[in-house]
């Protein structure tokens, strides 16, 4: 006789899932009416009951909170490398023209013929670098979503999927901060 309370929490941990895919399928249903239609289109009652049911135990809410702090992080981290390369280019200028005051005339005639080639081309490359370190990040949050069963989310460099999966995020960013604002995420 004591297997039946057991029977009886079982069923009722399942009505509290049920209920709560019901309300996290019904918040993403209002958060997606805010989307632009051809992106309402494309979320169809099963991908969205797919995503609230990701959604139940919050484990999604973690994974894509720790996400965003890898990215302010790395964002941050670039910034700063783009400032110190800033520096370092406004130091290396000013060296140039300390360095080169008698020959500044043949200095400003060579730089008329190919004005700041060095410090272009050096920018460029670093820039080369930031949008391969933003698109390896990218790759490695989709990677990490897909792995975690978030429906939507999969390797991909295609502008529309990646719009759809930004979409994707906002909505859960979203439907954790009313939670976490109504206290129903403990």
């Amino acid at each position: 006789m004591e297997s039946y309370p057991a029977v009886y929490e079982e069923q009722n941990d399942s009505t509290k899932q049920q209920e709560r895919h019901y309300y996290l399928l019904s918040e993403l249903q209002t958060l997606v009416k805010d989307l632009p239609s051809s992106f309402q289109q494309r979320l169809s009652y099963t991908t969205l009951s797919d995503l609230a049911q990701a959604l139940i135990d919050g484990t999604v809410y973690d994974i894509v909170q720790g996400l965003l702090d890898i990215q302010h992080l790395t964002e941050r981290n670039l910034y700063n490398q783009r400032q110190k390369l800033h520096c370092e280019h406004r130091a290396l200028k000013q060296d140039l023209v300390r360095k080169h005051k008698e020959a500044l005339q043949v200095f400003f005639h060579m730089l008329s013929k190919h004005p700041s080639f060095y410090i272009t081309a050096t920018e460029l490359n670093y820039v080369d670098h930031i949008v391969v370190e933003m698109d390896q990040k990218v790759i490695d949050q989709q990677n990490t979503l897909e792995m975690a069963g978030v429906p939507g989310f999969y390797i991909t460099t295609n502008p529309q999927e990646l719009t759809m999966q930004i979409n994707l995020l906002e909505l859960i960013l979203k439907l954790q901060q009313k939670e976490s604002q109504s206290g129903v995420l403990s």
